[in-house]
């Protein structure tokens, strides 16, 4: 797991941990972000399935009700199947321009 700082944006790139391993380690150093936007690049991996997705579900719930914003990158899974409670992107920049648009929401009081 890599860790990079983008001003206000932490980017979580996955390595070799399985997803659950990830997970894990993102719980255990949450205290280290969870004031920051977070990304989680998991577009190292060759497969990518809905169940890997879920395994986010309860940490991205968690910070999203501390008004930040948790996307996920990955072109790997298709982005039907994603629960609407996840944000699931294909590339950098769009988790870039979701993050950015969503502080516009929450500046604007949506």
């Amino acid at each position: 797991m890599i860790i990079d700082q983008d001003g206000t944006i932490s980017i979580i790139t996955q390595e070799k941990a399985t997803i659950v391993e990830l997970v894990k380690k993102i719980e255990a150093l949450y205290p280290k972000f969870k004031n920051n936007n977070i990304i989680v690049s998991l577009s190292s991996l060759n497969k990518l399935g809905l169940q890997d997705i879920v395994e986010f579900l309860a940490l991205s719930k968690k910070h999203r009700t501390t008004n930040h914003s948790f996307v996920i990158v990955s072109d790997k899974i298709d982005l039907d199947v994603v629960p609407d409670e996840i944000v699931v992107v294909p590339t950098t920049q769009e988790a870039y321009d979701i993050i950015e648009m969503e502080e516009m929401e929450r500046d604007l009081g949506f």
